[in-house]
């Protein structure tokens, strides 16, 4: 399954809000030139001038403009520009923001990473420092691959997210990233199943048990624990591990006894004959019950 949640406008701050809503009158100019027939459209004409003949604001307007119109390439354009003409003034930390924030909204994730990699080393203690860190950590997120594909970028995104969280963990940001590191674990305990079901099928029986096992150890939250169990109950009763099947499946029903997994594991168990019709062991353990062995006797 792929997360990639639909598109919404990240947040900004007050005063780049501010900012854009200055561009406003600004960029009317623009707009009433592009209706004189000789103008050109504006895009053109920002591309003949020469951007060091434009002065800061008008620059970083026309950026603003851009995103509005959803024209990405040129907002980026233009915020570039003003890194690259006014490396001094004070609207070029806010346009490094934006360009990463243009960046993103055209899906060009890299690039936006390495934009915002640069925001973040050059001004630690800028007001917008967290929603630079989320709006990196987005930007791996969103790369996040099907489960059938290697599962770097999902690490990836978790580390990001989790950076985000540490670093910021009262705000909005971290509630969010929170909830999209569930997400992410849930794709990884995905790949895990996927290829123990793999093994399991080509009856590579040692490594489907790593894998499912991996599933109940490490993404104990994830909604894929309980076909895990089951899983497990199944190779174990195919490898003649009576015991193993037995405490698998005891687990499993303890703690999801209303999962059609659990009812799956107790059929298999039923038609082993290693359990009869009420749910009770036909032959005697193999060994003295231990914590396991305690909740199968309250559970079957």
């Amino acid at each position: 399954m792929h997360l990639k949640t639909p598109r919404r406008a990240a947040p900004l701050s007050r005063s780049v809000v501010l900012l854009a809503a200055l561009a406003v009158p600004l960029g009317a100019c623009s707009t009433l030139d592009a209706l004189n027939p000789w103008s050109g459209k504006p895009e053109e004409l920002e591309v003949k001038q020469d951007p060091s003949t434009i002065p800061v604001e008008e620059l970083y307007n026309r950026g603003i403009d851009a995103l509005n119109r959803q024209n990405y390439g040129t907002a980026v354009q233009q915020f570039d520009q003003i890194e690259q003409n006014y490396p001094y003034s004070t609207w070029t930390v806010n346009a490094q923001l934006m360009q990463g924030y243009a960046e993103y909204l055209r899906n060009h994730y890299t690039d936006a990473i390495g934009v915002l990699d640069r925001f973040i080393q050059l001004h630690p203690a800028h007001r917008d420092i967290a929603y630079a860190y989320y709006l990196r950590a987005l930007c791996y997120y969103e790369q996040i691959a099907d489960i059938r594909r290697d599962q770097k970028a999902t690490q990836e995104a978790m580390g990001a997210l989790q950076e985000v969280v540490n670093r910021f963990p009262d705000s909005a940001y971290a509630r969010d990233a929170r909830l999209k590191i569930d997400l992410a674990r849930d794709h990884l305990a995905g790949k895990e199943m996927e290829v123990g079901r793999y093994y399991q099928r080509q009856r590579l029986y040692t490594a489907a048990i790593g894998r499912f096992q991996r599933v109940v150890d490490d993404f104990q939250t994830t909604n894929h624990v309980p076909e895990a169990l089951h899983r497990l109950t199944e190779i174990y009763l195919t490898l003649g591990l009576v015991d193993q099947a037995r405490k698998t499946a005891a687990v499993l029903g303890h703690n999801y006894p209303g999962s059609e997994w659990y009812e799956d594991s107790y059929n298999d168990l039923t038609r082993s004959g290693e359990v009869d019709q009420a749910g009770n062991p036909t032959t005697a353990p193999q060994s003295k019950p231990g914590f396991f062995g305690r909740v199968f006797g309250t559970t079957f």
